[in-house]
């Protein structure tokens, strides 16, 4: 099945971080590749840490939807401080990667109150060893960040992956 990127938030409408748009493309997203994506996000508080991020992610096996586990950090996992995370990626004090940069777009906590938005920029998937449960397939991913208890985002995407 083709063509089937889709995204919805799934809060309940008083969460503070909306998704306002994004598209990926293409679709199938291939690996290796690249991937075009553009997006729009708005906050309406500032997100610091510790901020929570839970993954559910579904991979379709026929017409059943089996969840993955969290194996090596992929999967539906629990990240207990993305803030943490983005660290140890991105040391504080060095820039933020591009596309960000050029758009204003943080990639530390906290992140301030306000909407950012990506233009349509290209990334590169490598070519990584993905685990085989990862690759070909359609697949559904919920995602809820939270600070304290507290719901800040709630976000379902579904999209296909094509692996080389």
């Amino acid at each position: 099945q083709v063509g089937m990127f889709a995204w919805e938030n799934c809060g309940d409408g008083s969460d503070p971080v909306v998704l306002q748009s994004l598209s990926v493309a293409p679709d199938p997203i291939t690996i290796p590749g690249s991937l075009r994506i553009s997006a729009a996000v708005s906050s309406s508080k500032t997100l610091a840490s510790p901020l929570k991020a839970v993954l559910v992610v579904e991979k379709a096996l026929g017409d059943l939807w089996i969840q993955l586990p969290c194996i090596d950090q992929l999967g539906s996992c629990t990240y207990d401080d993305v803030c943490t995370v983005l660290d140890n990626l991105i040391p504080p004090g060095t820039a933020c990667p591009e596309p960000l940069l050029t758009y204003g777009i943080p990639c530390h906590c906290p992140f301030k109150a306000g909407s950012y938005s990506l233009p349509a920029s290209d990334f590169v998937l490598p070519d990584v060893e993905l685990p085989a449960w990862m690759t070909n397939g359609n697949y559904r991913v919920r995602a809820v960040a939270s600070n304290g208890g507290k719901e800040l985002a709630c976000v379902k995407l579904a999209f296909s992956l094509q692996s080389q």
